[in-house]
This record gives structure tokens, sequence and C-alpha cells, in this order.
């Protein structure tokens, strides 16, 4: 079984680049190595972080790449557990890890650290340095 894995934006913002240290996360997505797991908010807000960040032709080729891949699952969630009170925005990114049952949300988002506090439900972080120091030395599942 893949590792399933939530990205922030802050980690597609941070690897879209070639020139990242840290491509290799996007590289291993679209290689296959883990399964990455989105909703529609969270696609939109990577269109909207992308266009501003870079311009609107990568965030279009970028999110028709992600949407094409087998590997990519899109979710719908019905409910929000809002565990995040310092920006509620985020809290997509926690709806959607709890409804896959994500192994990690990969997040450089201090907001995030308030999961390691709450005992139920039990959703996991790892920050891009980890992550992707993890995808480069392992090919196995966690």
């Amino acid at each position: 079984m893949k590792m399933r894995i939530v990205l922030n934006t802050n980690i597609i913002l941070s690897s879209i680049s070639r020139k990242s240290p840290y491509h290799n996360i996007l590289k291993s997505l679209f290689e296959g190595a883990y399964e990455l797991y989105i909703t529609t908010e969270i696609l939109l807000e990577y269109e909207e972080k992308i266009t501003a960040n870079f311009d609107a032709e990568l965030a279009e080729i970028f999110l028709s790449a992600l949407l094409i891949k087998s590997n990519v699952k899109k979710i719908e969630t019905y409910f929000t557990l809002n565990l995040i009170d310092a920006d509620k925005d985020d809290n997509k990114f926690i709806d959607c890890a709890f409804a896959s049952n994500a192994h990690f949300i990969v997040t450089n988002d201090k907001h995030f650290n308030i999961l390691k506090k709450i005992d139920f439900p039990r959703i996991g972080i790892i920050n891009i340095v980890d992550f992707n120091t993890y995808l480069l030395v392992n090919s196995e599942p966690i």
C-alpha cells in the first residue's frame, strides 16, 4: 500500500520549480511514489496561489497534470473538524487527511502543530525537509 499524503499549498509552492531542492516531492508524486489526496477546495487554493506566485498558465498545466494521475485521489469531505482556530482556511487540509486516512499532512505551516497535541483524531504532520529526505532514501511506504 502506498503512502497517503495531503500536501499543504506551501509545499506545492516550494517544490514546483525544477530548481528547488524540494522538487523531488512533486517528481516522486508524478512517478507514483505516493498517493496524494485532494478536494475541490484544495485544488482551488493550489490554483490561486500558483497563479499569484508564478502565473495562470503554470497553474492550469499543473492542475491538469494532477487530475490525470491515478495516484491523485479527489475526494469529498462531508464534515468540518475545525481543529485549527488560528487560520480556519487550513482546516480543509485536516478534513481531507481525516477523510482519506492519510499518513501525513506535509506542511511547513506552524498552525498545524496543534495536531501534535490532539489525541483524536490522530493526524500526522511532517515538514518538507523530512518528507523530501524520506522520499530520497526510501522506496517502501511507511
